[in-house]
């Protein structure tokens, strides 16, 4: 059953899938962690695959930037491809030192000052949850793996550029008591709520407000590997 943004037939996606941003990403973790790979989504070129790691299917693909696109995504995987479980994997920049460029982090809450829950399902509150069971499982796979991964909450925001009269990063940090920024989860955490699905977030630092270090834009599709396996290896015991 395809919607307007996905050609993929019901049975087509595993139950978990994995999310990215960005569809070069997505194309990435299928190509250098699945086996058995098949493209079932390439509509907008919001690509998306199934194949198996460890023996077990798993899904994964692109949400696009932004809150309104993933959202049209995530629930459209779960309303309509009986899809259980969606952890986004994305970047995000660190508005704390204690955040370092690479830094894996696990997300656990998302505020946005977005509308986005308001006028989809009448939800006033700005911070929202991911899910306990999804995070419990990553927290304890982290510490499996070696995986130095932060637990830290995370600012969802609609902008991406701002007036220098709003007073830059650091009113916003004030405002918002977060420790990095990106521009999805509050949407995903939001549409999984609604629902009744899982969902979390795990976010690699692509750059430090308060250092101003950075990764190439061309890089960051290719050194987020150990988030990508985090997130694959809590995914095949979902």
């Amino acid at each position: 059953m395809a919607t307007p943004h996905n050609e993929a037939e019901k049975g087509d996606f595993a139950k978990t899938v994995l999310m990215p941003g960005d569809p070069l990403r997505a194309k990435f973790v299928a190509d250098n962690f699945l086996e058995d790979v098949k493209c079932v989504n390439t509509v907008r070129n919001c690509l998306g695959f199934t194949g198996t790691y460890k023996g077990v299917p798993v899904s994964v693909m692109a949400s696009g930037m932004g809150m309104p696109s993933i959202g049209i995504y995530s629930y459209e995987l779960f309303a309509f491809y009986d899809v259980e479980n969606i952890i986004r994997i994305g970047s995000a920049g660190s508005y704390t030192d204690k955040l370092n460029v690479l830094d894996v982090v696990i997300s656990e809450s998302a505020y946005s000052d977005s509308t986005f829950a308001k006028y989809t399902n009448g939800v006033e509150e700005k911070t929202l949850y991911p899910s306990k069971k999804i995070n419990d499982i990553a927290i304890a796979k982290a510490k499996e793996l070696g995986i130095d991964a932060k637990v830290a909450k995370v600012h969802s925001a609609d902008q991406f550029y701002t007036a220098p009269e709003m007073g830059g990063w650091k009113a916003v940090k004030e405002r918002c008591g977060c420790d990095c920024v990106e521009m999805e989860s509050f949407a995903l955490f939001n549409n999984a709520n609604m629902l009744g699905k899982n969902a979390t977030c795990m976010l690699t630092i692509s750059d430090s407000f308060v250092t101003s270090e950075e990764i190439p834009a061309e890089e960051r599709q290719k050194s987020f590997t150990e988030m990508m396996k985090l997130a694959l290896e809590t995914a095949i015991v979902l």
